[in-house]
């Protein structure tokens, strides 16, 4: 199946609706969902009289691989992106054309303005990300692939984990495994937190050595081609591990047993309410409600989860205020937390489904504590 030339049909026809000819899609990742074209510094213009992708020389080839059929007007080298596309558009019947107000800066519309006097031009806010929000196989595919390679990145990391490892240290060794294992690059630069510092969720990369702590948190993902992943664990180093039967270890075992099982039952409990038709804000609800009960409702200090597919962030969003009702085919993060400052954070991290009667947690690593044990 054509996927891309069906999500064209899909966006023309709401053209309509809208009072335009045409719509100039400028955002990278929407011109690849409509496309499958990798490439940067490229628009397409979409309408009723066909789709037209506006590049340059560096992407002639490419664009014929990747696109094969899509019409592209290939600027030269003195034409400037938008002098070029003012020119597709004076040769088109276009009057009315829409363009993206997400991706388009206002000196960009400026230009355009004046190099097209004849159009008039619209704002228009999630045009393509409307469509992007219900995942078609073809994505769902990708993504999977997508947690595999991170998957298979994190067991290397597992295996060649180190006590004089530096949580940069291994946030630079992710970024190589995802390679390795089959990825373009990591979905986002790597968090890895040791000890107290894990109380930070987005904890800037540090010198800090993993044997100067207890637990170690892993946020990472990988990219495939166009999709993303994103999973949390925490790691327990086995020498400085707190359910050594030392006794002096016995308080650090009982937080980290606690904080950890009131984590992996929210997320638990947020699983259980996803299936279509249930608002976002209650799948939020649901994992603080059981987060609150246990103590620690003041240090969850975000929202439950984010869609995920081409972007890391995207629609849906779950949060306490989210207005958004779960469909079929929406794919998110359901990643509940807990930080407590001068102590350590726990956060676990999966990539969900949504399915016709209920989800599918499309991530394998295991969730147990027990098992994140890990030898140095």
């Amino acid at each position: 199946m054509d996927y891309p030339a069906l999500r064209r049909s899909k966006l023309v026809d709401t053209l309509t609706a809208e009072g335009l000819d045409a719509i100039l899609v400028g955002g990278t990742a929407n011109v690849s969902y409509l496309t499958s074209f990798s490439g940067d510094s490229s628009y397409l213009v979409l309408g009723r009289e066909g789709a037209l992708l506006v590049s340059d020389g560096r992407f002639t080839q490419q664009i014929a691989e990747e696109c094969p059929g899509l019409p592209a007007h290939i600027r030269p080298t003195g034409q400037t992106l938008y002098q070029a596309t003012a020119e597709v558009l004076g040769q088109s019947r276009y009057r009315a054309v829409g363009f993206e107000a997400a991706h388009v800066t206002v000196a960009e519309m400026e230009t355009l303005r004046e190099l097209a006097p004849a159009i008039s031009w619209k704002g228009v806010r999630d045009a393509v990300e409307q469509f992007r929000v219900l995942k078609d196989a073809s994505e769902v595919a990708q993504i999977r692939e997508a947690i595999a390679i991170a998957e298979r990145a994190f067991a290397a990391l597992r295996v060649f984990l180190r006590g004089s490892d530096s949580e940069k240290d291994l946030s630079d060794s992710l970024e190589y495994y995802v390679r390795r294992c089959g990825g373009k690059s990591s979905s986002f630069p790597s968090i890895v937190a040791v000890g107290e510092r894990s109380a930070l969720p987005h904890a800037p990369a540090s010198a800090r050595q993993v044997q100067e702590g207890e637990l170690v948190l892993v946020d990472w993902g990988a990219s495939g081609r166009f999709y993303k992943s994103d999973l949390t664990r925490v790691l327990v180093p086995r020498t400085n591990s707190p359910f050594q039967s030392r006794a002096n270890a016995l308080r650090a075992r009982g937080q980290l047993e606690q904080v950890y099982a009131a984590v992996l039952q929210a997320q638990e409990q947020a699983l259980r309410i996803i299936r279509p038709g249930v608002p976002a804000q209650e799948v939020d609800n649901a994992a603080r409600q059981v987060i609150s009960a246990a103590g620690f409702g003041e240090f969850f200090t975000h929202g439950l989860g984010h869609g995920i597919g081409m972007e890391v962030h995207e629609a849906p969003a779950l949060r306490p205020n989210s207005q958004t009702s779960l469909q079929a085919g929406m794919v998110m993060t359901v990643e509940p937390g807990i930080y407590l400052p001068g102590w350590g954070g726990v956060r676990i991290e999966d990539d969900v489904l949504v399915t016709p009667d209920g989800c599918e947690v499309l991530t394998s690593v295991s969730r147990d504590l027990q098992a994140m044990i890990c030898d140095l």
